[in-house]
């Protein structure tokens, strides 16, 4: 990056780091930012040093949260006997979409995965199994259909069935749209297994 001054060459480098972001798109955004106008890019700057001094993880569920408890563990219309097991904080954004689940959440921040050192002490296992008392009725794995993701919800399925808890996994198959023969084989039996009745 002869070309550019050493602060570009720099603010191209930190966009580069962004997770999807090649070098092209960092190039269009740091020159957004160059050209936007200085308030606007302190605003920017500002956002990002807020964001990471005020952010913190609720004490409960492992949600992003700017106080103790997050905005879904604060709010008394959850319902608290269910508990919805996800990998990670953008999984309770995609969940939330749906406006379908009504319960709560527990963020494991990670999955089991040997090949990369990660055990079940490396997550959020212990915490998950200290929310399990007498008033929650469910347990809804849903963590990714991935090696890592099955393996985990099988270690947790194994530590809260003993507890007379009912833990479920949410069901995997075709996508809407989808054309079954363009499916592979382990979508469709996942779909043939979750199937039910009309």
């Amino acid at each position: 990056m002869e070309s550019y001054s050493a602060p570009i060459a720099n603010l191209i480098e930190e966009f580069e780091k962004l997770p999807g972001i090649g070098h092209k798109t960092a190039c269009r955004l740091a020159f957004y930012v160059l050209n936007e106008t200085p308030e606007e890019a302190k605003k920017f700057a500002e956002a990002i040093n807020i964001a990471k001094d005020k952010i913190k993880f609720c004490t409960v569920c492992g949600n992003l949260t700017d106080s103790e408890l997050c905005p879904i563990c604060s709010n008394s219309k959850r319902d608290q006997s269910i508990i919805c097991v996800v990998s990670d904080v953008k999984d309770i954004m995609a969940m939330e979409k749906t406006h379908e689940f009504k319960g709560v959440y527990h963020v494991l921040q990670g999955a089991i995965s040997p090949v990369n050192g990660i055990g079940p002490e490396d997550i959020r296992i212990r915490e998950l199994i200290s929310r399990l008392n007498e008033n929650v009725s469910e347990v809804i794995l849903a963590t990714n259909l991935n090696v890592e993701g099955e393996a985990t919800a099988m270690y947790i399925s194994r530590l809260i069935k003993p507890m007379g808890i009912k833990v479920t996994r949410i069901a995997h198959g075709i996508p809407v749209g989808g054309d079954l023969e363009y499916t592979d084989e382990v979508t469709l039996s996942m779909a043939l297994e979750g199937r039910r009745e009309l």
